[in-house]
C-alpha cells in the first residue's frame, strides 16, 4: 500500500502542528502559516533553517521539535509542541519530544500589522488567534481613589523635581502597580540624563522597575488562554497511536493467499523482516549458545597440569551420577576459576565439557543484562531451564564479575535481579540434576561474598600464569603448527625468556614470530623473529619513522644508559635483557630486564635494588645533561620508585621504623600521623636510593659515556653486546 506524504499529515497530523513563537515576529510568523496552509511540508523542513538565518531575530529564541520516522523511504513528520501559545493558545510541553533544536536569532525582522496576521490564521481549519492579556490583575493591589491620589501626588513631586532618583523611582513603582506600563517607560527614559550620578541602589531600583514594565507590556500583547492541558494531552495520545497502528498495519505480512499464490516460493517480505526484529527487542530474546561433542580434552590444556586433578572427580560426577548420590555424596554446584587473562580458563571449561561428554552452554557476564529491567533475570532462568532439559550439562559464565559485584544496600533493587535470581537457580538444583555451573573471573576481589559460600561456587580453582616448564610445553605445542629453525629455536630458551608470559602472550608471540618472517620472505621464523616479537610484546610497537633530532638521542642515551648500567652494578637487580633507544609505543627509549627465573617471592635487597634501578635514569641526565636539561621522561621512572616505596613501607613491612605493619586496601582507616610517617620514609628511601645510584654512576662515569655513544651509534644493544662493550662480568 502507497502512501502519499501529504495525505498522511492531513489525516493524522496537521492539528498537532505548534510552533512557539513571539507574535511581533509577523513575517516569520506568516511563512509558517502560508506553508501549512499550502501543505508544504517537506519545504518547510528544508527552507526552516534558511528562513531562520534570512529573518535573523534580535537574542530571541525558536524551539521547534521535529520527529521523523523514515520505513520504506516513506517520510512520516510529526511537530509535536514545545511551548505555545502561537497556534492554538495554551502553554504545553510535549511528552513524546525526539529532538529539540535551538536556534538563536540575532536582529529583527519587518513586522506585519496584527489584523492581516488574524485574517492570515482564519484561513486554517479550527485555529484562530485570540490576543487576551495572561496576567491577571495584581489582587493584592487595588486601583481605588486611594491609589489614583496617590499617583497624582508622586506625578507633581517628580515634576517638581525631574532629576530626582528617588521621586522617579517612587513614581514609576506606582505606574507599574496600577498596570500603567507604556507611562511606566517612557519616565524612565526621562530618568536616562541623571541615572549615572544616582547611587547603585537608585539605579538598581530602577533597573528593576524597568524590568517589571517591560514584561508585562510584552505579556499583555500576546496572551495565553492557558487552556486545560487534557485536549492537547489526548490529541497526542491518539495521534500517536493512529501513527503506531498505520505502521503495524503497514509492516503485517498478508494473512491469506490465493491457491495460485500458495503455490508459489514464498518471497520474503521486507516489513516482515522488520517488524520480527522489532519484537525481538520488545520480547529480549536471548541466543543460547550451546554446544555438544566438544573435541577439546585435558591433554589439550597444558601449562596447568596440576589443576586438572581438581576436575576429574567432576568429570566422574557428570559421567556416573547416579555413582555418587547413592553414596550421599555432595559434589559442588558451582566451580570458579580465578586466575589473570590469558591463562586458559575458558579452554579448562571447555576441556571439562569434552572429557564428560555433555552439553555446554556458554555465556559471557555482560550478555545478561540490556537496557531494559528485568531482562538479566529472564535470561538466567532461561539458561539454567535450557541446562536442565539437556543434563548432563555444564554452564559456562565468562567474566562473571560483571554481573556478580558486591551488592550494596544503596544499590537500586533492579540492579541486583541478575545475580539474586543465579543465587536462586543454584540453590534450586537438585543433586540428580547432574548441572555444573562454572564461572571465570580475573577479579575475585570483587565477587559477592554469597556467590562463594557452600552450595554455590564452593569450589575456587586460582589458575596462575604457567611456570617455566609450563610454557616450554606450551611453546612446544604452538611451535608444530608453523615453520621454525628448529636447530636453534628452543622452546626451552624461549620458556626462560618469557617470564610472565600467558598461554594467550605465547600463542600471540608465536604467530607474530612467523608473520615478521614471511614478511621478509624468510620460509621458517628464525630466531631474530622470535627476538622481534619478544621485544614487540614487552617493549611495544617500535616507531622507525619518527624523527628524532641527535640532541634527543643523546639523552634518551643517557637516560637509558643509566638504568642498564645500574642494572648491572647493583646486586639483587632484575637481569638486564636489552636496552633500545627507538621510539616504541609513546617512548623515546625502553630498557627491558627480563627475570632467568620465576620468582614467588621479592626479597627486600631486590625491592631496593628495583627502586635504584627506576632512579637510574633521572640521576644520569642530572650527572651528564644537568638540571636544566632533565627531561619529562623520568615521571613513569619516579612513579614506579614511589609504588615500590610505598609498597616497602606500607604493605610489606620492610622498614626499620614503620616495620611490621601491612595495610593491603584503602579501606582501612589509617591516622594522619601513621601516615605522616609513611610519607616520611618514602621520602627517605627514595632519596637514599637517588644519592646511592647517582655516586654509583659517577664512579663509573666512562661507562656511562661509553654505553650512551654506543647506543647513539647502533640504537639497540643487547645485555651480552653491553656486557662485552663495557667489560663486567
Amino acid at each position: 500500500m502507497k502512501w502519499h506524504i501529504k495525505r498522511l499529515i492531513y489525516r493524522l497530523i496537521i492539528l498537532n502542528i505548534y510552533i512557539y513563537l513571539e507574535v511581533e515576529y509577523y513575517q516569520y510568523s506568516l511563512f509558517l502559516i502560508e506553508s501549512l496552509i499550502e501543505l508544504k511540508i517537506q519545504k518547510l523542513i528544508n527552507d526552516i533553517t534558511e528562513t531562520l538565518e534570512e529573518y535573523q531575530m534580535k537574542e530571541k529564541k525558536v524551539q521547534i521539535i521535529i520527529l521523523q520516522i523514515q520505513i520504506n523511504n516513506y517520510l512520516f513528520v510529526l511537530f509535536i509542541a514545545m511551548k505555545g501559545p502561537f497556534l492554538w493558545g495554551f502553554v504545553y510541553k510535549s511528552l513524546f519530544s525526539f529532538r529539540k533544536p535551538s536556534f538563536k536569532l540575532l536582529q529583527s525582522p519587518f513586522s506585519l500589522n496584527k489584523d492581516d496576521l488574524i485574517k492570515k490564521s482564519v484561513n486554517i481549519p479550527d485555529h484562530k488567534f485570540d490576543f487576551q492579556p495572561f496576567i491577571q490583575p495584581d489582587a493584592t493591589f487595588l486601583v481605588n481613589q486611594q491609589n489614583i491620589q496617590n499617583l497624582r501626588l508622586l506625578q507633581k513631586e517628580f515634576a517638581s523635581d525631574p532629576q530626582n532618583p528617588e521621586k522617579a523611582f517612587k513614581y514609576i513603582r506606582q505606574l507599574n502597580r496600577m498596570q500603567l506600563y507604556d507611562e511606566a517607560l517612557r519616565i524612565f527614559k526621562q530618568t536616562d540624563d541623571f541615572r549615572e550620578n544616582a547611587t547603585q541602589k537608585q539605579h538598581q531600583q530602577l533597573q528593576e522597575q524597568y524590568g517589571i514594565a517591560v514584561t508585562n507590556l510584552k505579556s499583555n500583547q500576546y496572551g495565553d488562554k492557558r487552556k486545560s492541558l487534557m485536549l492537547p494531552g489526548m490529541i497526542q495520545l491518539l495521534i500517536t497511536a493512529a501513527i503506531l497502528y498505520q505502521m503495524m498495519y503497514f509492516f503485517q505480512p498478508g494473512q491469506s493467499k490465493s491457491k495460485n499464490e500458495k503455490n508459489q516460493k514464498d518471497v520474503p517480505e521486507q516489513g516482515a523482516g522488520r517488524m520480527d526484529r522489532f519484537y525481538n527487542i520488545l520480547r529480549n530474546n536471548q541466543t543460547i549458545q550451546e554446544e555438544r561433542n566438544i573435541p577439546t580434552r585435558f591433554n589439550d590444556v597444558l601449562g596447568i597440569d596440576e589443576f586438572k586433578e581438581e576436575l576429574e572427580e567432576i568429570v566422574e560426577f557428570l559421567k556416573h551420577p547416579k555413582k555418587y548420590t547413592d553414596s550421599g555424596a555432595k559434589l559442588p554446584k558451582g566451580i570458579l576459576l580465578v586466575g589473570p587473562p590469558g591463562t586458559g580458563k575458558t579452554l579448562l571449561a571447555r576441556a571439562l565439557a569434552g572429557e564428560a561428554g555433555c552439553a555446554f552452554f556458554y555465556k559471557s557476564g555482560s550478555e545478561f543484562d540490556e537496557m531494559f529491567v528485568g531482562v538479566g533475570a529472564s535470561r538466567v532462568r532461561e539458561i539454567f531451564k535450557a541446562a536442565r532439559q539437556k543434563a548432563p550439562a555444564i554452564i559456562f559464565i565468562d567474566e562473571i564479575d560483571s554481573i556478580g559485584g558486591r551488592r550494596r544496600a544503596q544499590d537500586p533493587g533492579y540492579s541486583r535481579d541478575t545475580i539474586n535470581q543465579i543465587l536462586t537457580e543454584m540453590d534450586g538444583f537438585k543433586q540428580s540434576e547432574s548441572v555444573i555451573v562454572i564461572g571465570a573471573t580475573n577479579f575475585e576481589q570483587v565477587l559477592d561474598p554469597a556467590l562463594k559460600r557452600p552450595g554455590r561456587f564452593d569450589k575456587m580453582i586460582h589458575v596462575p600464569l604457567p611456570d617455566v616448564k609450563g610454557r616450554e610445553q606450551i611453546f612446544s605445542y604452538y611451535l608444530q603448527k608453523i615453520k621454525y629453525d628448529i636447530q636453534k629455536v628452543l622452546p626451552s630458551n624461549l620458556a626462560r625468556q618469557t617470564s610472565g608470559f600467558s598461554g594467550a602472550d605465547i600463542q600471540n608471540m608465536v604467530n607474530v614470530a612467523i608473520l615478521n618472517a614471511i614478511k621478509y620472505d624468510r620460509q621458517i621464523a628464525t630466531t631474530e623473529d622470535f627476538e622481534f616479537a619478544i621485544d614487540r610484546i614487552a617493549m611495544g610497537v617500535g616507531r622507525k619513522n619518527m624523527h628524532v633530532s641527535d640532541k634527543e638521542k643523546l639523552m634518551t642515551a643517557y637516560h637509558e644508559g643509566g638504568h642498564a648500567l645500574t642494572s648491572l652494578l647493583t646486586e639483587g637487580a632484575m637481569p638486564l635483557h636489552k636496552v633500545t633507544i627507538l621510539p616504541r609505543g609513546g617512548a623515546l627509549g625502553f630498557t627491558s630486564m627480563l627475570p632467568e627465573k620465576d620468582q614467588l617471592n621479592y626479597t627486600r635487597k631486590g625491592i631496593i635494588a628495583s627502586i635504584d634501578v627506576a632512579m637510574g635514569g633521572r640521576a644520569a641526565e642530572d650527572l651528564f645533561l644537568g638540571k636544566d636539561d632533565i627531561t619529562s621522561g623520568c615521571s613513569n621512572d619516579l612513579a614506579k620508585a614511589t609504588d615500590l616505596a610505598y609498597m616497602f613501607v606500607k604493605q610489606l613491612g620492610m622498614d626499620d621504623k614503620i616495620s611490621l605493619i601491612s595495610i593491603q586496601s584503602d579501606r582501612v582507616k589509617t591516622s594522619d600521623q601513621f601516615d605522616y610517617m609513611v610519607d616520611m620514609e618514602v621520602k627517605k628511601i627514595l632519596e637514599e636510593s637517588y644519592n646511592r645510584v647517582k655516586n654509583l654512576l659517577k664512579l663509573n662515569e666512562s661507562k656511562l659515556k661509553d654505553l650512551a655513544t654506543e647506543l647513539v651509534k647502533r640504537e639497540t644493544l643487547s645485555a651480552e653486546e653491553i656486557k662485552k662493550l663495557l667489560q663486567i662480568k
